[in-house]
């Protein structure tokens, strides 16, 4: 069986937006698509008897909220295979172990009871930095939302040749029929010896230079096998976390990897998902890539 497209809801408005952009990307990429519901009411409901006709209401209120999620994804996509669950546990807990055969997570940027001035809510940020799968956030304007700039941003890092980011974002620009504007950022080093043979004349062409040819190198496999795929390449002089979020006001999808290393207990996601998660203007997918404890020292 295909593996799903699992979004999290929780009726919040954030959620619903959320349900409508995985409804869209279930349809894009042919994917059924799993609703899940996840809470700790049947904790603070206590032990209903065995004998009780009445149902506690927190399953009642939890029911309801998938139904109506359920019932609005049928309205938007008559023809999409779709299942749903009501999931006594914690949220992230949840959405985490559903993450483990899931094609995509997709939740929203902020939950019911959050407070006001959180860019991104607690579950969002949890599953985005441990899921096994693709996580998107769903965040940004109408533009963004109905993928109206016809655009999917790519950042790249230092090890992203040929990385699970970079074949996530040209399957998002194939199925989009979009361009891919891919960006590698650059920085001159900052003690670097005037005199040094490589650096003669304006010390930041080398880096540049060197930047280009990474970037060529890290699309060149997944370029091959989606030679139709509208590409843009980019590097710029500044931070990644800065460059990228500001592009973002331009682009449907931001894609940005986050590197696991096995073993290691909190939260990966560093600096550039980090920022993107809480100040794109378009939905971010973060995509895990896995790495092994000998690179713990690696950047």
């Amino acid at each position: 069986m295909e593996s799903p497209l699992v979004t999290g809801v929780d009726g919040s408005d954030a959620s619903l937006t959320a349900l409508d952009w995985a409804v869209d990307e279930a349809v894009r990429h042919g994917l059924p698509l799993r609703i899940v519901h996840a809470s700790l009411w049947e904790r603070y409901e206590g032990v209903v008897p065995t004998w009780a006709t009445d149902r506690p209401s927190g399953q009642i209120l939890a029911e309801n909220i998938v139904g109506t999620a359920a019932e609005r994804a049928r309205r938007r996509a008559p023809d999409l295979p779709l299942t749903t669950d009501v999931l006594a546990e914690d949220p992230s807990t949840a959405l985490l172990r559903e993450g483990q055969e899931a094609a995509v997570l997709v939740v929203g940027s902020r939950g019911r009871g959050e407070f006001a001035d959180l860019m991104l809510g607690s579950v969002g940020l949890v599953v985005a930095a441990r899921a096994h799968c693709p996580v998107v956030v769903v965040r940004g304007d109408r533009h963004a939302l109905e993928a109206r700039h016809g655009r999917v941003l790519l950042g790249v890092g230092e090890h992203d040749v040929d990385s699970p980011a970079v074949r996530f974002a040209f399957r998002e620009a194939a199925a989009r029929d979009a361009e891919l504007d891919v960006v590698r950022t650059w920085r001159r080093p900052a003690h670097e010896p005037v005199d040094h043979p490589l650096l003669s004349g304006d010390g930041g062409v080398y880096v540049a230079e060197r930047s280009s040819e990474l970037l060529d190198k890290a699309l060149e496999a997944a370029a091959s096998e989606h030679p139709r795929v509208r590409l843009r390449r980019t590097t710029v002089e500044g931070p990644a976390h800065k460059v990228l979020t500001e592009r973002s006001a331009a682009a449907d999808l931001l894609v940005v990897g986050a590197r696991r290393r096995d073993g290691l207990v909190g939260l990966e996601l560093g600096r550039v998902a980090h920022r993107a998660l809480h100040h794109a203007t378009c939905p971010v997918a973060v995509v895990p890539q896995r790495r092994p404890e000998s690179t713990e020292g690696a950047p």
